[in-house]
């Protein structure tokens, strides 16, 4: 069977004579060099990720191992490629690499030199016939123009054929290539990481400025606030506080002018009432147009509260228990307010002599109560409770009113029970603001435990003996 002349030249035998087969087994050695060649080039090349530096030297070491050669360089031209590490690479006998060009063969020196300078990377006309068997320039090229170069010497027996010269090419081409994809994945990750510092700098500066828009609500909150206390207080003054004071004149007018003792006993009564009347006004006026309490904490306050304007008949005294717990100031003003409600209570209905100011900490939870000895009766302020919530925003009991619902806006509960004391006790109870800690059942404290006067009917303790240790302090006008 006769072979095609396209198969006789691929194979390089057009018959069965002895004289062809050496031919062929060089052009099969020739191809499987190649073979090898492009296998360790796809290896190097594929280094990229690991940069620049490590993709230099595994392209080196492909070019020196398929070469079998005694001496490789690789250089990059002043300017080119500037975020390319080595700018040169120079591999001795044995793989060997030298990374001062001080002790290398003046040749090889040279040509390191020529090629950072730009000149001499390509083989010239001067070479002479041994030189170029052995010794081969080969350039770098990218879009164009020439980068670097490659420079090889081989052993005396190892000659540089057209096969070689073909692969070093590629080698440089291909080199040029992922040299330049280490330099925009390197500059890609750099403008990451910058891109990633401005984001969370932003990020940041976002956070300071909702802090900070936060901050100016809650001061144009308190500003308004503020304004209205004092426009309520500016009101309670001009109106309620005269009215109260021009008919306790007008009682004592009638009473100067009466001689009944029934009738003047009657007036006398009156005439109380109204100075009383004309105290708590001018209580609450001080409280309303007293922004001090914004800068202190809720025991501060409540010692505070415990001694401004207090009918001299009633002792006040203010219980601390457990370690402070840090309360939002909505928190802490709400609290106070509930107190401040409930000693007005005591002192113009209770017919009290003595009142406990009691604030207990705990780690999930704070407990406040009003506790005193007067004629207050729980079921009656239940009822007067129910009732003013059936009658609608009315003013009768307003200030029961609005003490259920600060304890609501705080997640918390208001109750009355009979206190030790013998009169009425105004309880609050609030969870801690973040406190995740679930309420144990059956912890004191909590529905039917013992507390302070946390029991569920009159005649229960109002103290745990625990509360024993509490700082007391009292104040008498």
């Amino acid at each position: 069977m006769a072979h095609g002349p396209d198969l006789d030249a691929l194979t390089g035998l057009r018959s069965g004579k002895p004289s062809y087969y050496p031919e062929y087994r060089v052009s099969a050695e020739r191809l499987r060099r190649v073979i090898l060649a492009l296998d360790r080039i796809s290896a190097a090349l594929v280094r990229t990720m690991e940069g620049s530096e490590a993709l230099v030297r595994a392209v080196v070491e492909a070019a020196a191992d398929h070469l079998s050669a005694d001496w490789v360089v690789f250089a990059l031209l002043d300017g080119a490629l500037p975020d390319s590490r080595p700018r040169h690479l120079v591999l001795g006998p044995d793989g060997v690499e030298w990374p001062s060009l001080d002790h290398v063969p003046g040749a090889v020196r040279h040509h390191v030199r020529q090629i950072c300078a730009g000149r001499a990377v390509e083989d010239g006309p001067d070479h002479d016939p041994e030189t170029t068997r052995r010794h081969r320039h080969i350039p770098i090229r990218l879009d164009g123009r020439t980068v670097g170069g490659f420079v090889a010497w081989t052993p005396p027996d190892r000659e540089i054929d057209e096969t070689d010269n073909s692969v070093l090419r590629i080698l440089a081409g291909q080199t040029a290539a992922a040299l330049q994809n280490c330099a925009l994945l390197d500059h890609s990750e750099r403008l990451y990481a910058r891109t990633a510092r401005q984001a969370d700098d932003l990020k940041q500066r976002n956070a300071e400025l909702e802090r900070t828009q936060q901050e100016l609500g809650a001061a144009r909150q308190r500003e308004v606030l503020d304004v209205e206390r004092h426009r309520i207080a500016r009101e309670l003054h001009d109106s309620v506080t005269q009215y109260a004071l021009s008919a306790g004149m007008h009682i004592e007018l009638c009473r100067s002018e009466i001689d009944d003792p029934r009738l003047r006993a009657q007036l006398d009564t009156a005439k109380d009432l109204t100075r009383r009347a004309v105290e708590q006004l001018r209580s609450a006026i001080y409280a309303l147009n007293d922004d001090g309490c914004a800068d202190k904490d809720l025991p501060a306050m409540l010692r505070r509260l415990s001694t401004v304007h207090m009918p001299d008949e009633l002792r006040v005294e203010v219980r601390i228990g457990g370690k402070p717990v840090a309360l939002p100031a909505e928190t802490e003003q709400s609290l106070f307010r509930i107190a401040g409600e409930a000693l007005f209570n005591t002192a113009v209905h209770a017919e009290a002599g003595r009142a406990v100011v009691r604030l207990a900490y705990r780690c999930d939870q704070v407990r406040l109560t009003i506790s005193d000895d007067g004629r207050g009766s729980p079921e009656e302020v239940r009822r007067s409770l129910r009732a003013a919530g059936l009658a609608g925003p009315s003013g009768e009991h307003r200030g029961l009113l609005n003490m259920q619902a600060r304890a609501r806006e705080m997640g918390g509960s208001l109750t009355f029970r009979r206190a030790r004391l013998g009169g009425l006790q105004v309880q609050v109870e609030i969870p801690v603001p973040g406190c995740d800690r679930a309420p144990e059942a059956g912890r004191p404290g909590r529905g039917g435990s013992t507390g302070a006067g946390a029991t569920g009917g009159p005649g229960s303790t109002e103290a745990r003996p625990q509360d024993r240790a509490e700082s007391t302090e009292g104040t008498r006008r």
